[in-house]
């Protein structure tokens, strides 16, 4: 198996990338459990049980929104610079470096059409994504709920690319393109 030499250009977009989702999936995370809004307003409640103070439901779901506002505009941030990265991902073949994966080369054998196959969904998906973040942000008021429903379902296909990413990796690993880890980390194979 060939053995992939990754250039710095390459590893800095590829690890920009994968930070960027991880810390979208943890804003993800947070905004679906501890932040999750029902359960700061049931924190602001029972503090205020004990203050004689009363707030509706409605009211207590509109401060546990404003108090998950700075976590969540970091989700919107880290969107924005996502789109900033797969602008340059996009850009990059066209001066010959990080080329979109091909997967109807005709030398290919049956994984590495899979492997091609998996990118250019996940590459499709991620647009998707980032599309209608941005809609959500500027576009028309009428759009934002049918794009908010197509958005969510990022975080399914998100999940699924990293556990097949990281599964493939550590196969590749311990199988036929050992040292594929050490390249893509520091550009050169480990010395054995």
């Amino acid at each position: 198996m060939e053995n992939t030499k990754y250039s710095k250009v390459y590893r800095l977009m590829h690890w920009a990338i994968a930070i960027s989702f991880l810390l979208l999936l943890l804003t993800i995370f947070l905004r679906l459990t501890w932040l999750n809004k029902v359960n700061v307003a049931a924190i602001i409640k029972d503090y205020l049980t004990g203050t004689e103070q009363n707030l509706s439901q409605d009211q207590l779901i509109t401060l546990a929104k404003k108090i998950r506002k700075p976590m969540w505009d970091w989700h919107i941030y880290i969107g924005y610079v996502l789109v900033g990265l797969f602008s340059i991902r996009f850009i990059l073949p066209a001066f010959g470096t990080m080329k979109i994966q091909n997967p109807f080369g005709k030398n290919l054998s049956t994984k590495m059409k899979l492997q091609k196959w998996t990118y250019l969904i996940f590459y499709v998906c991620v647009i998707v994504s980032l599309i209608t973040g941005l809609i959500i942000e500027f576009g028309p008021k009428e759009f934002k709920k049918p794009m908010e429903e197509i958005h969510v379902l990022g975080i399914y296909y998100l999940i699924a690319f990293i556990v097949i990413h990281l599964a493939g990796v550590l196969i590749a690993e311990f199988k036929d393109q050992k040292g594929i880890i050490s390249r893509i980390v520091s550009g050169s194979k480990d010395k054995d």
